[in-house]
Formats: structure tokens, C-alpha cells, sequence
């Protein structure tokens, strides 16, 4: 037999152990008395009720000996303790609290008491609570708490020491201890206490405590679903179906045991099924939900204060829901179109179809449908549950008259042309603009730039229309552009800026007298007179001919001598420009060489004699600028006077 201590060694070791004075299997009841110190949003609780403790109340992180406090955590007490929470741990937005306790020097103080009503006589409970020890490096005196149960008289029911509660590395644990009393016959309440047998001082048992709880127990409660002792089913709700539900009590605990099975659907408590009060029963949840069932057990003479049942472990029936099945298409459809198969209300899909179609997309899609693809399409949908239902879509496909239209066509600018279609019952043209009639099956197209017309061709069965394409190409006619008038020096040459525009077209100059290549829109003119030149454009597809005339005019060629001595000896006295009278709207400047402005007129009435204001220049080298103002570039150079 292992001695107690030396087992309590052992579970120790073990991280948040439940330490029983008593390990013998059991089952146990609902709570029927919880202490875990409350919740909220403050640091501190407060204080306990009179009476609870013998310890002071203080509202400070690190308590001195002798005092206690209520708080969420020990973060705030410095090195020499653990940072730890609460055990209960947090509720809807708030901090549990748990009772922190510097013990007093004196062992001979209880730090925790309090009087639990309402229990049922000649019963069995477990008592059980959570304890930490705070100190993390050093603790002379570690935490050694003796509980005890006693009658409001003082009658000890039972008792039963921790020991030691060491210390721990790496952080604080939470330890549960407890054990088992027995109520005696008329005795409903008793008192819980809680004794140091280590002495407090710097550092020596501190401690928290949290979560102490009474449960009435007794023989271990063997509870199972159907021909096994699973604890869980999961079924769809369209295979619903009844459930027997079993247990066994081990014998020993009752004399005279009754039996009560309960429900918990969907989380909403625990209620009595009416009737089911022998170890079996069927039950047939029939909605989906999750639904909970277990057996209380307790003695016939006390059974209706539910204080005084123990319970099995739950039950659990899980019903899920099938899936909720949509589906849908873009049906109806002609041939040549495509198909789209939509469905919602799982995470899996697999449809089926004619024509052998099968698909796992959610919204599969099948091009260039036929005939054959009518019919109906199946998708059987798969819930996330794993629970299964289908849905089913129709699908309607049309098919297309044969039909024919006339061939692409073109047509000079301003011509019309009649199109023509076939094989249907109505026709729709478009675009109906420069269309005598959209509906006719032979409109009469007149359009004014190129066009691409569709027709739409229903026979008398299907409103799925062939559609057929036909271009009317529209030419565009010929346009001559001779050019701005031109002007030459004789014996120069100069380019005809002509230009033409149209589908399909040929060009040519006339005459063709002094040009380089009259089938050139821009050819080189050498007139020796005066010339008028016809740009002829004609279409090849016959929608015209076009022309326009342009002319040369052709001036004589002026000759500039360089040099001439105004002497007096009648010999070259003057600056003759040979050919410049032809142009009476010349311009005639003469400069020195330091760009000085020394003779000029318009037009040369008479020739210069080499003066400027009435004074000879002297003899040296000048330069000229002469504009014949006839939109040919300027003539520059040089002149030597002699003398």
C-alpha cells in the first residue's frame, strides 16, 4: 500500500492535480455551493462578510502578514511572489477575482470559513478547492492548509491536510484538493474552515485561493447511446431516428436509488424528461440542435432536492441541419450559347446532367450548348456537417432556323444597294440607319459611311434567331486638289503640291509638257512660260472623276553682274541688272561691309551709278539683297565698285 504522503509527492508533479483524501471512483452532482470571489472591472473586490476570515482586509497588491485581499492578478506585487490570475478566469468583459493571503505569523488562525446550507442528510459530498502557492525563490515555511468540515455545532465531519504545497519553477500552478464527507441524518448545514499549519513572515506560506466548490457524489454512473457506450452521435436531420439512451450505477451508495434522465437542448439547462425515470429510455429529438442528455441517481427518500443527485457524464446528440439547396440557370438558351449552372447552400458540390455531364464546381458552365444539353441538371450539396441534400434546375435550349443573307457589297458614296436574307419567318435588322425598312427580309441600304449590318432571322417555332452578318462597303469618290498657284524663275524648277483623295483611285497631270512625271502628286515643273496645269483623279470603281488646275507662272531670269566702275569714261559707269524691270515690285538693297544701309529702291527704273546720298562711294567691296517679290527666296551676293 502506497503511503499517503509519499502519493502526495507523486501527484505533486502533475500540473493543476486534483488531491483526494479519498480516490475512490465516483460520480458526482451539479455545484451546489461555488465561492470563486466574483468578477468585474476593478483592481480589488473588496472585502469578504463578517466573519469569513480572521485575516485584515487591504487593498494592496502585496498584502502584509495577517492581511488578505480580493484581486484579479499578483502582476503588481513585486519579485518575491508570482505573477498569477485568478483561476475562474474572465466573464463576459470582466476579471475574476481570487482571495490572496499573506499568512499570519500565528499558525493557530483560520484565514477562511464559511457556513454552506441546504444539504441533504445521510448524503455524500465532495469538497474541493484550488490553491497557489505565490512564492517563486524562497519560502521558509511553505503553505500546509488543514480543511475541515464540521456541524454548525461544531461536530468535525471530516478533515484532510495538504501538506507542504512546494514551490514551483517557471511560474505559479494551480492546484486542486479535496475530499469526501458524509452528511449524518438530520444535519442540512455545515461549516467549511480553513487552517494554516505553517507560519506566515518574510517569505513563508503565501497563498491564493479560488474556486471552492460542494457536490454531493456517489457510485460511478456508466452511461452510453444505443448498442455501445459512445458518448456522442452525430446525425443529419433527414436520417433523424429514435435514441435509446443506457447506464449502469455500480453498486454500493443508495439504498432505495431513484433515477431521473435529463435534457439540455441547445445549451438552454438542464430539464427532467417526464417519465423516463429508470436506468434506460428512447428519446427523439427530431429538430437540429445540440442536445445533451444524463441520468441523475440519488436516494428515493430525498431524490426531488436536486441537491442531493449525482449525474452522469452528458450525453451528446449533435443534429445538424441538411443543406438549404438553391439553384438556378440562365435558361432558356439557344444553340451556340452558353450554359450557366449556379448553386448555393454547402461547401461541396457534384452535379449531374444530360448529355452525360458531371461537374464538383459550385457554378459549373458548358459552352457552345446543343440540343442535347437540354434537360434536367441535379446537384447534390454537401453542408460543411457533412449532411446532404439536392436541388434540381431545368434547362430549355432552342434551336436556329438555317438561314442565308447576301454577300458583303460595295457602293460609291450617295449609291444604294438592296440587301437580302432568308430562311425565316421575321427578320430584324440593325443598325437601322440607312435602312429603308429594318424588318424587311430585302432593305433597301443607302448608308452614308461603311457599314456592318446584322440580321436576326425567326422561324415560326423558336424564338432563337440565326443571326448573319453582311458589310456594305461604302467608296468613298474621287477629289482633286491641284495645289496653291506656283511661280518660277526661268530655267528653275518647282514642285506642284497636288493632292487627291478616295477609295481606289488613279491620278494623272495634263499636259505633260516640262514635268518630270505627270503620274506624280507632286512632280517637278520646268516651264520656259507660263504654264496651266490640269490634276485629273478618277475612281476606278467608277464612282467619278475629279479635277482641279493649277498655274506656273514663269519670270525671266535676272542676271546681277558683280562688278562696275562709276569713273565717268562711259565705260560700266552703271550697275546694270539685266531682266529686274520685269519686276516693278522688286526690292534693291545695297550695304558695306559694316552692314550700313548704302543704296536701296523698289523696282530699278535706273540702274545705281554707285552713289548714296549724292556722294561716291568709294571703291571696295559691297553687298546686295534683292526681293523679286514673287515668292521665290531672295538673292544675295557680292559687288565690286572700281574707280
Amino acid at each position: 500500500m502506497i503511503h499517503i504522503t509519499a502519493l502526495r509527492r507523486i501527484i505533486l508533479l502533475i500540473p493543476c492535480s486534483l488531491l483526494y483524501r479519498q480516490t475512490m471512483a465516483q460520480s458526482l452532482g451539479d455545484p451546489i455551493f461555488t465561492e470563486d470571489f466574483g468578477n468585474g472591472t476593478a483592481t480589488y473586490a473588496g472585502a469578504l462578510p463578517a466573519g469569513t476570515t480572521s485575516y485584515s482586509y487591504v487593498a494592496q497588491a502585496f498584502p502584509n502578514d495577517g492581511s488578505y485581499t480580493v484581486m484579479k492578478s499578483t502582476a503588481s506585487s513585486g519579485s518575491v511572489w508570482w505573477s498569477a490570475q485568478d483561476h475562474t478566469g474572465d466573464v463576459s468583459g470582466t476579471h475574476g477575482y481570487m482571495m490572496v493571503v499573506n499568512a499570519s505569523i500565528s499558525v493557530t488562525d483560520y484565514f477562511y470559513k464559511t457556513t454552506v446550507s441546504n444539504l441533504c442528510p445521510n448524503t455524500s459530498y465532495e469538497f474541493s478547492a484550488w490553491v497557489v502557492n505565490l512564492l517563486r525563490s524562497s519560502d521558509t515555511s511553505p503553505p500546509n492548509i488543514t480543511f475541515t468540515i464540521e456541524t454548525t455545532g461544531g461536530t468535525i465531519l471530516n478533515s484532510y491536510t495538504t501538506g507542504s504545497i512546494p514551490l514551483t519553477s517557471g511560474g505559479p500552478v494551480w492546484k486542486k484538493f479535496g475530499f469526501n464527507f458524509s452528511t449524518p441524518a438530520n444535519v442540512t448545514d455545515v461549516v467549511i474552515r480553513m487552517r494554516n499549519n505553517s507560519a506566515g513572515g518574510a517569505p513563508a506560506n503565501d497563498l491564493a485561493l479560488d474556486d471552492i466548490t460542494f457536490r454531493p457524489y456517489g457510485p460511478v454512473i456508466d452511461a452510453g447511446m444505443n448498442t455501445s457506450n459512445s458518448s456522442t452521435l452525430t446525425i443529419c436531420a433527414d436520417a433523424i431516428q429514435p435514441v435509446n439512451l443506457h447506464a449502469s450505477v455500480n453498486s454500493g451508495g443508495y439504498t432505495t436509488p431513484a433515477y431521473q434522465w435529463q435534457v439540455n437542448a441547445n445549451n438552454s439547462g438542464w430539464t427532467d424528461i417526464a417519465g423516463a425515470t429508470s436506468t434506460s429510455v428512447t428519446v427523439n429529438p427530431n429538430t437540429a440542435g445540440t442536445y445533451q442528455y444524463r441520468l441523475a441517481v440519488g436516494e428515493a427518500a430525498n431524490f426531488s432536492n436536486t441537491q442531493c443527485r449525482i449525474v452522469s457524464s452528458a450525453l451528446t446528440v449533435t443534429i445538424n441541419a441538411v443543406p438549404q439547396v438553391t439553384t438556378a440557370s440562365n435558361s432558356p438558351l439557344c444553340v451556340g450559347e452558353t450554359l450557366n449552372l449556379t448553386s448555393q447552400g454547402g461547401v461541396s458540390y457534384q452535379w449531374s446532367g444530360p448529355n452525360g455531364f458531371a461537374s464538383a464546381l459550385q457554378n459549373p458552365t458548358i459552352a457552345n450548348i446543343t440540343d442535347d444539353n437540354a434537360g434536367t441538371y441535379t446537384v447534390m450539396v454537401t453542408s460543411a456537417a457533412g449532411c446532404k441534400a439536392t436541388g434540381q434546375t431545368t434547362v430549355a435550349i432552342g434551336s436556329r432556323p438555317s438561314a442565308s443573307v447576301s454577300n458583303n457589297v460595295s457602293i460609291c458614296s450617295g449609291s444604294s444597294t438592296v440587301l437580302s436574307a432568308s430562311g425565316g419567318v421575321t427578320y430584324q435588322w440593325s443598325p437601322a440607319t440607312g435602312l429603308s425598312d429594318a424588318s424587311s427580309p430585302n432593305p433597301v441600304a443607302s448608308p452614308a459611311a461603311t457599314t456592318t449590318y446584322t440580321v436576326s432571322i425567326y422561324d415560326a417555332s423558336s424564338a432563337c434567331p440565326a443571326t448573319k452578318n453582311v458589310t456594305v462597303t461604302v467608296l468613298k469618290p474621287p477629289v482633286a486638289n491641284a495645289g496653291p498657284d506656283k511661280s518660277t524663275v526661268q530655267g528653275n524648277g518647282i514642285m506642284l503640291a497636288g493632292s487627291a483623295s478616295g477609295d481606289n483611285i488613279t491620278y494623272q497631270w495634263s499636259p505633260a509638257d516640262y514635268l518630270d512625271n505627270p503620274a506624280k502628286l507632286n512632280p517637278v515643273a520646268t516651264p520656259a512660260h507660263d504654264m496651266t496645269y490640269t490634276l485629273t483623279v478618277t475612281s476606278n470603281d467608277g464612282c467619278g472623276i475629279s479635277t482641279d488646275q493649277v498655274t506656273v507662272k514663269v519670270y525671266d531670269k535676272v542676271i546681277i553682274p558683280n562688278t562696275f566702275s562709276p569713273n565717268g569714261d562711259g565705260i560700266n559707269d552703271v550697275w546694270n541688272i539685266t531682266a529686274l524691270e520685269s519686276y516693278p515690285q522688286a526690292s534693291v538693297r545695297v550695304f558695306n561691309r559694316y552692314g550700313n544701309d548704302v543704296f536701296h529702291c523698289t523696282g530699278y527704273p535706273t540702274p545705281w551709278n554707285g552713289q548714296s546720298h549724292n556722294q561716291n562711294l568709294p571703291a571696295g567691296i559691297y553687298y546686295y539683297l534683292i526681293d523679286l517679290k514673287n515668292n521665290t527666296p531672295p538673292l544675295r551676293g557680292w559687288l565690286l565698285i572700281t574707280r
